[in-house]
């Protein structure tokens, strides 16, 4: 079963036609709101908002390992991420929408992971390829199915938030080879591969990241909010075309 996770901007999906809400609990506590059982094209889907379905929870407070342990309870096996980013190298302008291939790590204080060593054995798991490469190959699919234009590749950078950054550490992330830089990436990323939930990230770009393009010198939020609104309708249609094309069933009369 496939489930999205809404980020900044996306508490809800418009085409969800929804069967019922599940209260979930979990080891690690209450994910960030209940389960939204649902269907897009009579294909099952499971919607969660990241932030809350009032956008209450900043980013470093996300209970993430309940929201991913949540959607692995209810028998979820890929997880498609909505998380919305800034864009650090040129060509990630303001309503591009990215679909990254790398990740970079810089946040800190996270429960990141259920292998603690305290209710489970320490385990290392690879992490090269951080992003399901066939669940991102479905993903560009439907957007070139529909004519929209997604970037197939990207690194994204991870930070702690809730404050943006500053120029002076979008200079060091882009010198890392970070491409756009979000605050929700990590450690949801991991948790779903601890999991063996394919898991890929669909990243609207909300705004040039600080000291790039018009945010040479400031962040209009006003811009940022209108900006983003605009790129995830595109953003829901792309998930639209992907339930039709792969996850709803096909019609044999």
């Amino acid at each position: 079963m496939l489930a999205i996770i809404g980020g900044t901007g996306l508490t809800e999906l418009e085409d969800l036609r929804v069967n019922k809400r599940v209260i979930v609990r979990t080891p690690y506590g209450e994910p960030s709101q209940p389960l939204i059982f649902g269907e897009i094209c009579g294909g099952e889907v499971i919607f969660l908002a990241r932030h809350g379905s009032g956008h209450t929870i900043p980013p470093h407070e996300v209970n993430y390992r309940a929201n991913i342990y949540a959607l692995h309870l209810q028998g979820v096996t890929e997880i498609a991420a909505v998380a919305t980013v800034g864009g650090i190298h040129q060509e990630l302008s303001s309503g591009m929408i990215a679909l990254p291939h790398q990740i970079i790590d810089y946040t800190h204080g996270r429960q990141n992971t259920y292998y603690d060593g305290i209710s489970n054995p320490v385990k290392h798991i690879d992490f090269t390829e951080p992003y399901c490469n066939k669940l991102r190959a479905k993903i560009a699919q439907a957007a070139s199915e529909i004519d929209e234009e997604v970037i197939n590749y990207g690194v994204y950078a991870a930070t702690q938030g809730p404050r943006l950054e500053t120029a002076a550490e979008i200079d060091r992330l882009e010198r890392d080879g970070a491409t756009m830089v979000g605050m929700t990436g990590m450690p949801e990323a991991a948790l779903a591969r601890e999991l063996g939930i394919s898991y890929a990230a669909i990243c609207p770009v909300a705004n040039y990241a600080a000291g790039r393009g018009d945010s040479l010198h400031a962040i209009n939020y006003e811009d940022v909010v209108l900006n983003l609104n605009q790129t995830l309708v595109r953003v829901r249609n792309i998930i639209g075309q992907l339930m039709t094309q792969h996850y709803c069933p096909v019609d044999t009369k």
